[in-house]
């Protein structure tokens, strides 16, 4: 048993002091005690919930800034531009390169407070398109990655077929490929028995896109794959995106989503930014989640999701990384409060589901939302016989000295930078001291 004692630990009800986590071997919670004698280490920080990173794509973290060189000012650069940028990244990778490129990423996110991520992982073969003997060999490379850096990871092999709505996939494209479900059964499958081997992962399902994946193919996955995974899909990003689906389909892409595939609370939708009101009532009441990745929406020039809509609805969000071009999640909080504000010209935003606190309400969202895309439905902040994950933050900061508790999550989310990330916790190890 271990026992580390904090200045205060954050519940859904509010800041507890003095509390003590005992941490049986597992690295589970056995007791939290307050105000005991035996505190064991004592830890001069506010522990909040470990980060959940509900979308990221690990070997774009080698490219984070060299899409920035526009050659001539008068071009439109924009998503279509960039993705040729990844294309040239994705077809050079090894098995190996990703290792290192996602070792390094996952030991960065553990520093900003991160202690999971969704890895939405579609690079799956050889460079000249021909699977690997292991067909989980580039899946399995982050798997070590996360072992080897102390993250939890949910491993989403992604179902990537099409290269647009009705048209097939081209060349630059080869390593994605899975030409029907019985191929991306097969990946998943292969990517489950990987995964058992592996303490700190488990398995998602993930479509790449609607342009990505022939309809058909998207609700048979959804209906005939296991119902106990998470379902992640990238979804209404860009506007061409829209313009093709009704070209093609008749419908926008959410709006086809919600008529032909039953959602859930284990449907995670990514980005999302182009919503009809209708549809955006449609996700909140059909239980499904939002993905949201602002720093690289903002960067991709994506869109601005309607998240004001969304809350008063109910409607329930994560945030991730994605292209990594930022790593720290009170930014990522930051940035989509911000850019509600700046379309509404209003200060409330982040409040709903009884927090009339910002701060407390993005980490609330933040975190529930977050564990169910990684296949986690536990509301409770910190609760006995489960993993102890906490990001502890440096109570001897200036910004936190002498701060009230009534503003202290605020004081955390719009005022901190990673620099006040004082250690952090994954299964009851002490990941990262700074």
């Amino acid at each position: 048993m271990k026992r580390f004692t904090f200045k205060s630990l954050l519940q859904s009800s509010g800041w507890n002091d003095n509390v003590t986590v005992v941490v049986d071997e597992n690295g589970r919670i056995s007791e939290l005690l307050e105000n005991t004698d035996d505190k064991g280490e004592i830890i001069q920080g506010y522990a909040i919930p470990g980060f959940q990173n509900a979308h990221s794509h690990a070997f774009q973290y080698a490219m984070a800034g060299r899409a920035e060189q526009h050659q001539n000012p008068d071009d439109s650069d924009d998503f279509w531009g960039w993705r040729e940028t990844m294309y040239q990244l994705a077809l050079s990778i090894t098995p190996e390169d990703l290792y290192s490129i996602a070792k390094d990423l996952y030991s960065e996110m553990l520093r900003n407070g991160y202690t999971q991520v969704a890895e939405f992982h579609y690079v799956h073969h050889q460079p000249d398109g021909r699977p690997y003997p292991n067909l989980a060999e580039m899946g399995e490379a982050l798997l070590k990655a996360s072992r080897d850096t102390g993250i939890k990871i949910t491993l989403i092999p992604i179902f990537y077929q099409k290269g647009g709505f009705g048209k097939a996939p081209n060349d630059r494209q080869r390593r994605f490929i899975s030409e029907n479900v019985e191929d991306y059964r097969k990946l998943l499958d292969a990517t489950i028995e990987v995964a058992e081997k592996y303490p700190l992962a488990n398995v998602a399902i993930g479509i790449h896109s609607m342009r990505g994946v022939d309809p058909q193919d998207i609700v048979k996955v959804a209906k005939e794959f296991p119902q106990d995974l998470p379902f992640h899909i990238h979804i209404a990003e860009q506007l061409k995106e829209i313009e093709d689906s009704i070209a093609f389909l008749g419908k926008r892409p959410v709006e086809w989503m919600l008529e032909n595939v039953a959602m859930n609370h284990r449907f995670h939708l990514v980005h999302a930014s182009h919503l009809t009101e209708k549809e955006t009532e449609g996700i909140a009441k059909s239980g499904a989640n939002v993905v949201l990745c602002p720093s690289t929406e903002g960067n991709l020039g994506d869109g601005i999701f309607p998240l004001i809509n969304f809350q008063k609805l109910g409607g329930k969000w994560s945030i991730g990384t994605d292209s990594h071009i930022g790593l720290n999640p009170m930014e990522e909080l930051r940035i989509l409060d911000y850019g509600q504000r700046l379309i509404s010209h209003k200060r409330n935003i982040m409040i709903g589901n009884g927090f009339n606190d910002s701060g407390r309400y993005a980490i609330h969202q933040a975190t529930l939302a977050g564990r169910k895309a990684m296949n986690n439905f536990e509301e409770t902040y910190f609760k006995v016989g489960a993993d102890f994950d906490a990001c502890v933050i440096a109570a001897e900061h200036p910004t936190l000295a002498n701060e009230d508790k009534s503003n202290l999550a605020s004081r955390i989310v719009y005022s901190s930078d990673s620099s006040m990330v004082k250690c952090v916790f994954v299964r009851g190890r002490l990941m990262v001291v700074v």
